[in-house]
Parts: structure tokens; sequence; C-alpha cells
């Protein structure tokens, strides 16, 4: 049967698409977060320092740093349907590599295994996405993307709750992790079923542009795409590693157990997961978004300072699904939601200023720039981080020994704030693109 032009998919179909690959990106974030919960059996149980934890997300930046360089080549070339489906079983070989042996140098393996898949999973189902909606409804199915792959995450934090007993020992959270991660195989074979159908009765139009990152030319940008690439960087090298060691910590500096350490760590992404979406809606109708950005840092500044030196406080009694009642630390829970708040500027403030900084043309080049410093950022800074919980013994004995860590967080939000008023500045002044200005529709 042959495609006929002019006739497209039901909105049903394409909604069905949707989850699919939603469906497969739940299981890309549940793979990468799914580390963080067993942070504290691998130094117990395998004696890993927290150099070598950090050095778990490390490897995966770096992977995902080496795929952004190579492109959306393999993208372009295959096609989406086959791109998701290689890349899916990437994550799924590399999870279970990381389950496989206590050995860290296999554990590393597995990790960087992920971030040669997960990204450019990323960019494939970001690329499908961009062929089955157009208009208005590929900002709200893009949403819809994020909230269901961020509702990994947050299973991941979970884990401790739902699967309690499996964590006696690190690897079986790890095994269980390796099954989740077999959603990304099993929505891309969905979609590959889906597309396949779709290629034989209907006009799916060209799919969306991959991000290509071109080197050239990179001095052409505007200081304002810098300020916002610099802002990116520090939100991403901030917010990612602390929920890296987040359970961790929240374990041996406030005494809480790995469930309650995870349930509010999980309040970071389900928080993202509400004010983007508000966020979006409101700088869509007033405008000022340099200025939503310095409050945002203003507001980042001193929290991980408060998680340190101020006491958890008070508890407060809610009600998770799944959990039943549980008592939360005013003051942690607190932290949490507001690191979620201002996490979600990002997304929803300065990802889309970079289509009124950039000419059209250059868009793929930006957004790959802007992700690859991001990556670096991200590479850097959880083994940073653990360097200085080694070096400064931090652990349930010296639970001081944590600040050193929560200083750089506060210098990288310090450099957040330089950014937002040079980024302020800069779109006051002469040759500024109306960052302060424009509206939905102008």
């Amino acid at each position: 049967m042959e495609p006929q032009p002019g006739i497209t998919p039901s909105r049903l179909y394409r909604w069905i698409v949707l989850v699919f690959l939603s469906f497969a990106m739940f299981g890309n974030y549940y793979a990468y977060d799914s580390i963080a919960p067993v942070f504290d059996l691998l130094k117990e149980q395998l004696q890993y320092s927290d150099e070598d934890l950090g050095l778990l997300y490390t490897v995966y930046s770096i992977a995902a740093v080496i795929v952004l360089l190579v492109g959306g080549y393999v993208i372009d070339r295959f096609g989406t349907k086959k791109s998701i489906f290689v890349f899916g079983a990437i994550c799924l070989a590399a999870a279970a590599v990381t389950a496989l042996s206590p050995m860290l140098w296999v554990m590393l393996t597995g990790r960087f295994m992920l971030g040669l898949g997960a990204e450019p999973l990323i960019v494939a189902v970001t690329t499908a996405l961009a062929k089955w909606f157009k208009g208005k409804e590929l900002s709200f199915a893009f949403g819809i993307n994020l909230t269901i792959a961020r509702l990994g995450s947050a299973a991941a934090d979970w884990s401790p709750g739902w699967a309690g007993a499996a964590f006696s020992n690190w690897q079986d959270p790890l095994w269980i992790a390796t099954g989740i991660t077999s959603a990304c195989v099993v929505g891309g074979i969905l979609y590959w079923i889906m597309e396949s159908r779709a290629e034989k009765r209907y006009d799916l139009g060209n799919q969306g542009q991959t991000d290509k990152l071109e080197l050239k030319g990179l001095y052409k940008f505007s200081p304002s795409f810098w300020y916002v690439v610099g802002l990116c960087v520090v939100f991403y090298s901030t917010v990612f590693p602390f929920r890296a060691f987040a359970i961790k910590y929240f374990i041996e500096a406030h005494g809480t157990s790995r469930e309650l350490g995870g349930i509010l760590n999980s309040f970071l992404p389900l928080s993202a997961m509400i004010a983007t979406p508000l966020f979006g809606l409101m700088v869509d109708r007033v405008g000022r978004r340099s200025f939503f950005m310095t409050v945002g840092t203003l507001v980042l500044l001193p929290l991980f300072l408060i998680v340190t030196y101020v006491p958890a406080g008070q508890e407060v009694t809610l009600w998770l699904p799944g959990f039943g009642a549980f008592a939360l630390p005013v003051t942690l829970l607190i932290v949490m939601v507001l690191l979620g708040i201002v996490f979600s500027l990002i997304p929803a403030i300065m990802w889309p200023s970079v289509a009124y900084i950039v000419e059209q043309r250059r868009l793929g080049s930006a957004y790959s720039l802007m992700t690859l410093c991001q990556q670096l950022g991200m590479a850097a800074i959880p083994w940073v981080i653990g360097r200085l919980n080694d070096a400064f013994a931090a652990g349930p004995e010296n639970p001081g020994g944590y600040a050193a860590g929560m200083w750089v967080f506060t210098g990288l939000g310090a450099f957040g704030l330089l950014f937002s008023y040079l980024l302020w500045k800069a779109e006051r002044g002469p040759g500024a693109h109306g960052l302060e200005t424009i509206k939905a529709g102008a």
C-alpha cells in the first residue's frame, strides 16, 4: 500500500506513538538515576570511595560528549525507528554490565555505555516527536514526554520503598534497574511497528532536524547566547551532581533511612514536572526572562548552605501514593522542592530563549553546543565532589566533611548570579534580542 499524499495519522494514532516514545524515555531516565540509591551500599560492601562514586556519573558525561561530537549522523543515516531501537538496546546492555560485577572498571564501563546510548536516544526521540507533532501540539507533546521521563527518575528514587527487600545488597537493585531499562527496547520496538505501519498508509512529512554541532564559526554567537550557556552549565553542574550524592548525603549527614532519602530526592524532579509548564506559560505572557533567571539564581544560592548548616527542623507528615503516611523533615523538603522549581527555569525559559538569540539556520549548532557544555560541567563536578568528600572524610561519623562540596555548589550558584546579571545587562543594551519583552505571539 502506497502512502496517501496529504493524509496524516489520526490524533489517537499520534498520541499512542507518544506513549511508546515516552515509555522508552522512562527506562532511559530510570537507568541513569538507578545508581544513586545504592551509593552507600557500594561504599560499605565494595569499599568504593566517594571519588569512585562520582566517576560513575563522570564517565557517563564523557561518553555523552563523545556522542555529541559525532553529531546526528546515525539518526540521519538510519532514521528514527532504527536509531531508537539500537540506542535503547545499548542502554539495556549498559544497565546489565553495570549490575554484572563488583569490579569498579566493569561498572564504569556500564555507565560509559549508558552515556553512549542514552544521550543519542534522547536526540532520536526528540527528532521523532518533531516528525509526528506540529505547531502548538509539539510543545505539549514535548512536555508530556519530559514528564513521563522524569517519572523514571522519581521511580528510581522511590525504589528503596517499593523494592526495599532488594537493598540488602548492592547488586539486586541494579538488576531490577536492568529489567526496567528494557522499557527502552520495548518502547523502541513498539514505535518501530507504529512508524512502519504509518509509512505505508500516511504522509508523515519530513522528520525534525537533528541537532548537529558545527565547530566552525562558534565565535559568531552573541554574548547573550554564551550567558545562557553559562546559566545552563551552572544549573546542570549543580543539580545533577547533587542529586547523585543526595540519598547517601541524607543517610549519612541527616540520619534518614534510605527510603526517606529517596523520597526527599524525588521531590526535585516532581516539583520540576509541575513548575516547568507553569513558568513556560508565565514568561510567554509577561516576558522578563533574564529577570526570572536572576530571581532563580538568588533562590539557588543559599540552598546548599541551608542543608549543611540549618537543622532539619520539625517534621511534616505527608501521604504519598504507594508509601502511605511519611514524616519528612521540613527544611530538607523545602530545599528539594525549591531546587526543583529553580531548575525548571532552564527548560522553561533558557532553552526557548536560544531561539530568539540565534538565527534559525544555526539553531542545531547552538543547541548541540549548549548540551556539550552542560555535559562537560556534569563530567567534572561529580568527580570534584567525590574527591572533596574523601579529602574531608565525609561520612556518618563526620557529616561536616560534606560541607566543602556544598560550598562548591554554592560557588557555582554565585557564577549563575553573575551570568544572570550579564544576560539582563546585555538584553537592555544596544543589539539586545528583546528577551525581556518578547511574549507569546510577538
